[in-house]
């Protein structure tokens, strides 16, 4: 693990793929990315990545809201699918 100052707008998944552009390995496992109690940043990197990880974590700012959902997600939320309501409209 390399101890990084965290990022105001941290978002793991947004920070592994910069990570991965940049040809730096970083696993999936939730805990490859962790922040400690004084709100230091533990990434689970090779220790040669450390230099080349710090301007990214450094440029890192996150998406802190959840993406709109699409109109595929809304109708699935309710048992819906785009091709049943196709179906029911006589669409299909």
């Amino acid at each position: 693990m390399v101890k990084f100052q965290k990022p105001v707008n941290l978002n793991g998944q947004e920070l592994r793929d910069e990570l991965r552009a940049q040809g730096i390995a970083i696993s999936d496992k939730r805990s490859a990315i962790s922040v400690d109690e004084n709100g230091d940043l533990f990434l689970e990197i090779n220790q040669k990545d450390e230099s080349k990880a710090a301007g990214i974590v450094a440029n890192h700012n996150g998406t802190t809201m959840p993406p709109e959902p699409t109109l595929a997600d809304k109708l699935l939320s309710v048992g819906v699918n785009i091709d049943d309501l196709k179906s029911a409209l006589g669409l299909s």
